[in-house]
């Protein structure tokens, strides 16, 4: 263990000592120490205990702690901070700019344990309601968060599909007008995250390798193979590029697009090869299939649904009538609530907006207490009045509590036009608690939607565990609808139960989640996840016109006030 390492870590205890909120005076001195202890012209890993404690600024208790790291790799001290802090936290600390002070703020005021956690609170802007920090440093965590992530050699597809287009465009610069030139692999079939962005050319490998060289914010990386070029860009993220005779371009991308299950399927219907075609739907017509579109080519069922002519029209973003599950400056928007739905009304030429903005137990949202609902509800009914047709949908995302129950009481419930029920807190439970948790909050009559039925966060928190059958089951029984979080970052619920949940006629709701204008953007990546669901607008609640939404919610609303009065959850039965 080198000066270097050594003094790394010193300066983690230092963090961890301002952390936890340890003597100042001890905490500055460590933290000045560890600077110091990577300065020391000669090794320290070659002195006794008794010779470092006679080093300027270093006593006998910390030449001893220093020994023992020496012999152990740690130290008593640093080891009981660390087992008091969660994995996340220490992630933070490890991140060039950010800090002790401000990770403890964050920990401590807003209770974010993790990076994705953080990540997700920035792009909900709510750092900036903490005390120290302002948009500029909220932003800039941001920063600091995405590079961290994109280190990790996962990327959010959200994050890349900038960058793809990029450098796509550029390698059609570099290339003959008449290349045949696309994405293909996980890029092009949508998933989530991935590693890599697939790229097939109509061309010669030396040639293919030659216009790659020429994107100077490509760096190739060595040691390819006689299938792929493969490079990486300034941020890390890594390109493969297929060469492939121009007579073979639509059967090669039809091979390198599919998950590996899909493509053996195929070459076994085929009797072991596919042919090669005119195109990718001359090929699966070839093979006695119907087109599948890419985003569904992972494997599962969709060759027997291609078979038998049962592939549903996929939902695109022109399906989409408005947008439900929003937030405004009522409670951590950015946005005020007219422009929430001017921007609906007249950029995306939407026809509704729900807003939801958060209940009264999410005070880090600063969730709206009862005489904020009614506030807001005034607002709404004045703007339906000035903005009519358009209209605004009196929602709230109301927190699903410990024991499932919603934290409004019902008369407040009832004033609703639909209430969307999530949960943000205490996401360690197991997951028959867990499940429990959920089957209750879909038994209140007043459940609209179950938002972000799992709580992940991509690339940082699994979501709580759930019975996904029971729980996709009980929405079905009650008439709730599964929200499709479309915020790149959960994309919850995952679109490998989106099918099982079509089967039980359950309808599902994409939803934004935007706390500003741009958020409704996202929109764009619910669509993707609900194409890799098999997801049809007519099984979306938001693509359905602003007269089917109404008498929907209508309906909700006369079968949760009939059953109010006489309501005994079936979780509270012995």
């Amino acid at each position: 263990m080198d000066n270097k390492t050594i003094a790394r870590t010193f300066r983690l205890y230092g963090q961890l000592m301002e952390l936890h909120g340890e003597n100042p005076f001890r905490t500055k001195a460590i933290t000045s120490l560890a600077f110091k202890l990577d300065k020391f012209p000669f090794a320290l890993n070659k002195l006794s205990t008794e010779a470092l404690s006679e080093l300027p600024g270093i006593g006998k208790s910390t030449a001893q702690k220093i020994t023992t790291l020496l012999q152990r790799g740690s130290f008593d001290e640093l080891d009981s901070l660390q087992a008091a802090t969660p994995d996340g936290i220490l992630e933070m600390l490890r991140i060039k700019g950010l800090g002790a002070k401000k990770t403890q703020v964050i920990w401590r005021s807003l209770g974010i344990e993790s990076m994705g956690e953080l990540y997700y609170a920035c792009n909900e802007n709510r750092l900036v309601t903490v005390k120290g920090f302002g948009l500029k440093t909220q932003e800039e965590i941001k920063k600091i968060i995405e590079f961290s992530m994109a280190n990790r050699g996962w990327f959010l597809y959200a994050s890349i599909e900038t960058a793809a287009a990029g450098i796509l465009e550029q390698l059609q610069h570099v290339l003959p007008p008449e290349t045949l030139i696309a994405y293909t692999g996980e890029f092009r079939r949508k998933n989530e995250i991935l590693q890599s962005v697939d790229i097939i050319a109509a061309v010669e490998h030396r040639q293919l390798e030659q216009a790659i060289a020429r994107i100077a914010t490509l760096t190739a990386v060595s040691g390819n193979t006689d299938t792929y070029l493969e490079a990486t860009d300034n941020n890390g993220l890594l390109f493969r590029f297929l060469a492939v005779d121009a007579n073979d371009f639509h059967q090669q991308w039809l091979i390198s697009t599919g998950a590996p299950e899909h493509v053996a399927l195929l070459e076994q219907a085929g009797g072991g090869q596919l042919p090669n075609l005119e195109s990718e739907t001359a090929i699966y017509r070839g093979l006695g299939f119907d087109y599948i579109e890419p985003e569904l080519r992972e494997g599962g069922n969709e060759l027997d649904l291609a078979k038998s002519g049962a592939l549903p029209t996929l939902i695109t973003y022109r399906d989409l009538r408005g947008a439900l599950h929003n937030h405004s400056t009522y409670s951590d928007g950015v946005n005020t609530l007219e422009e929430m739905a001017l921007y609906c009304r007249d950029v995306l030429k939407l026809d509704y907006l729900g807003i939801c903005d958060h209940s009264k137990t999410a005070v880090y949202a600063n969730g709206l207490p009862v005489a904020r609902v009614q506030q807001q509800w005034a607002e709404i009914e004045a703007l339906n009045n000035k903005l009519a047709p358009f209209r605004i949908f009196k929602g709230i995302e109301s927190d699903i509590l410990s024991d499932g129950s919603l934290d409004y009481p019902d008369e407040i419930l009832a004033g609703f036009d639909f209430v969307v029920a999530s949960i943000h807190g205490n996401l360690k439970m197991e997951e028959e608690k867990a499940t429990h948790r959920l089957l209750k909050a879909i038994e209140n009559p007043y459940t609209t939607i179950l938002g972000h039925p799992t709580g992940r966060l991509l690339l940082s928190r699994p979501g709580y565990p759930i019975d996904y059958r029971r729980v996709i089951d009980a929405c079905a029984d009650h008439g709730v609808v599964m929200e499709i979080n479309a915020n790149p970052l959960r994309l919850d619920l995952d679109w490998r139960w989106h099918r099982y949940a079509l089967e039980k006629n359950v309808l599902l709701s994409i939803n934004p989640d935007a706390h500003r204008v741009s958020g409704f953007h996202d929109m764009q990546y619910g669509i993707y996840a609900a194409r890799k669901g098999g997801v049809a607008s007519k099984n979306c609640l938001n693509a359905f016109s602003l007269a089917e939404i109404s008498a929907f919610f209508q309906q909700r609303s006369q079968r949760a006030s009939s059953l109010s009065g006489n309501r005994q959850s079936i979780t509270d039965l012995p």
